[in-house]
């Protein structure tokens, strides 16, 4: 079968992220021109016998000849494009006849596609917009929203995980506290130290590790981010109420874990304290 011929701008090969393999691809002036040259897709040019156009191969289309100027191939959004024969859009005007192109590529910023589907047709006949259909890429997937949010409840869970190990971490080491300072504890009651001055000691004490640890884990989480951004040569994103929040947040992991510590010194006897006892 013969291959395609399609009629197309000197901004195509741009618009459909092409690359000439060897030769070129025609210009404005081949277009304003009408000049009678073509360019092939790679497959075309492997079934019509042209490799090389150093020697100004030609090809008829019906009953007229065309010089060759160039082989492209690479073409990400028109593969079809390789079998085909592309000419200038106003010579396809002169030798067939055209009157509109049938189709308009659009090279746009990541992002943009939703935008750009409602404003070109309008842009382009504002007086009949619906006789256009536009093809923007597709947003996201509803299989990618569900796989991200599976990955949201992962982190989720490790983090809810981790806010309880530290938590049980400051209990731990606040409680050993309480144990091994009974004596400190019974001195201070013995001078006069209510049991709420007790647990007030203890509460700040543990609230201060967990601020002290929100400060460095958001330090590292702040540093990491970056660090993967530099590496992979992405712009960093930074939330900074988020770091403040995981430094408030450690605060009160810390006194909720020094709840139970701060109770148990703060009902030590004194007698008892100073005796030994626990």
């Amino acid at each position: 079968m013969s291959p395609a011929v399609i009629a197309a701008s000197s901004g195509l090969l741009a618009a459909v992220r092409g690359q000439v393999v060897t030769g070129r691809f025609f210009d404005a002036g081949h277009d304003e021109r009408g000049d009678r040259v073509a360019v092939l897709g790679e497959r075309a040019a492997e079934t019509l016998g042209v490799n090389r156009v150093d020697s100004q191969p030609s090809i008829f289309i019906g009953e007229v000849s065309y010089t060759v100027i160039g082989i492209i191939d690479g073409v990400e959004r028109r593969a079809n494009l390789l079998d085909a024969v592309i000419v200038p859009l106003n010579t396809a005007r002169v030798q067939f006849g055209l009157t509109a192109p049938a189709e308009l590529h659009v090279q746009i910023q990541v992002g943009a596609g939703t935008l750009v589907s409602r404003q070109a047709p309008i842009a382009l006949d504002p007086s009949a917009p619906e006789n256009f259909t536009v093809q923007a890429p597709a947003a996201a997937s509803s299989l990618q929203d569900n796989i991200q949010a599976d990955i949201n409840i992962v982190f989720l869970t490790l983090g809810i995980l981790a806010l309880l190990a530290g938590g049980l971490g400051i209990a731990n080491v606040t409680l050993l506290s309480v144990m091994e300072r009974v004596g400190e504890i019974g001195l201070r009651r013995a001078l006069g130290a209510t049991g709420h001055d007790i647990a007030r000691q203890f509460i700040v004490e543990s609230a201060v590790i967990g601020l002290l640890g929100g400060l460095i884990g958001s330090a590292l989480g702040v540093f990491a981010v970056v660090a993967v951004s530099l590496l992979q040569g992405w712009t960093p994103i930074l939330d900074p109420f988020v770091a403040i929040g995981a430094a408030l947040l450690g605060t009160v992991v810390g006194l909720a874990a020094g709840a139970y510590p701060a109770v148990r010194a703060s009902n030590i006897e004194p007698i008892t304290a100073l005796r030994g006892g626990t």
